[in-house]
């Protein structure tokens, strides 16, 4: 039994493919659609209250008795700095003026870690979800002991060697290997650190030398030949986001469906949310190109601001303010129900064994 067998047996999946939780665009009938297709699919519920997250979980187990994966951030608290802060809304009061809105008079921090209540763990431990995976770090490890305990398979992500033999010494069960090219935020543990920026094929190849775990690839891939290259190149399984916006179940509004389809460049910034994340260019990142990282506030404090400026310009008529995150191969997206995008990606991976 090779690696990505025994993956996806541990998942209880069909294929080893993974729909990344991309909170805010992942809806319950997405995840649902990925997991009776054969995928596992997956909630991002970092922006969610503990409500939020027990009505989502329950939605999707309504929906589908398969495996499927929920996700939650675990960053540290933001460093307040009201003299940053303070510049960081002045800077955009242009663009209040321009929408014809009041800036707010202060930043709120708008999402609470996974490792600082235990309001999250609680509520996993009662409806047992099979995968729960994190981002931005590691839950603590007396959370982790509970959720081991529990039977739930846990994983972890990391952007170089050093976060995946951590990821494994916490006692996970996987690690998600995040390339370069990935969309949405980036998951290093300290966004203060030197980035190497390893390209997932990279990135994969130096922790598969690091750490006996199975990895899961994630970034850049779009289509079963990216799965099965992945694969072949010893990843046990792989995660797509990007492919999956335009999904009919996806959440993404139009908006950013038609910037999905216009394709271009991406951008790597943490001047929309405070951390270092990938997007599709538009307004938002042209205003926030010139931006010094010192006089950027810390997650999620500037990102409350990025999603006053984005209520206020949709209110206007104007979508190209929304963080509409993509990794950099978003030109190849397809708009398909999740479910035949699933199966597509299985054909497509089989034949690209097979040739």
């Amino acid at each position: 039994m090779n690696a990505t067998t025994e993956f996806m047996d541990l998942l209880q999946v069909k294929y080893p493919i993974l729909q990344a939780p991309m909170a805010g665009v992942a809806t319950p009938a997405m995840a649902a659609a990925v997991s009776n297709a054969g995928g596992l699919g997956a909630l991002g519920l970092c922006a969610a209250s503990p409500e939020m997250a027990h009505k989502a979980i329950k939605e999707v187990q309504q929906l589908t008795a398969a495996s499927f994966n929920v996700n939650f951030f675990c960053h540290e608290k933001p460093a307040r700095d009201p003299v940053v802060e303070a510049a960081w809304i002045a800077r955009a009061v242009p663009l209040f003026e321009r929408f014809e809105a009041e800036p707010p008079t202060e930043l709120r921090d708008i999402y609470k870690s996974f490792c600082d209540t235990d309001a999250y763990l609680h509520l996993l431990l009662a409806l047992r979800p099979r995968v729960v995976s994190f981002h931005l770090g590691l839950p603590r490890p007396d959370q982790i002991a509970a959720l081991r305990a529990a039977g739930l398979v846990l994983i972890g992500s990391a952007t170089s060697p050093a976060e995946a033999r951590a990821v494994q010494a916490a006692g996970l069960n996987a690690i998600v290997a995040q390339g370069w090219e990935a969309g949405g935020h980036r998951g290093v543990f300290d966004p203060t650190a030197p980035d190497a920026c390893l390209s997932t094929r990279d990135l994969l190849r130096a922790i598969l030398d690091e750490v006996s775990l199975p990895i899961i690839a994630a970034g850049g891939i779009m289509d079963g030949r990216d799965v099965r290259r992945m694969l072949d190149h010893g990843a046990a399984a792989v995660q797509l986001g990007t492919a999956f916006i335009g999904c009919p179940e996806s959440a993404a509004d139009e908006g950013y469906r038609e910037r999905l389809a216009l394709g271009g460049d991406t951008v790597m910034t943490r001047a929309i949310s405070g951390r270092p994340a990938r997007c599709l260019g538009n307004a938002l990142t042209q205003w926030t190109e010139d931006a010094e990282p010192a006089d950027i506030p810390g997650y999620p404090c500037a990102y409350d601001l990025a999603k006053t400026v984005n209520t206020v310009a949709k209110a206007k008529g104007a979508t190209a303010y929304g963080a509409q995150w993509a990794g950099s191969q978003a030109s190849r997206a397809r708009s398909l129900p999740a479910a035949e995008l699933v199966e597509t990606l299985a054909t497509e991976m089989t034949d690209r064994a097979q040739a």
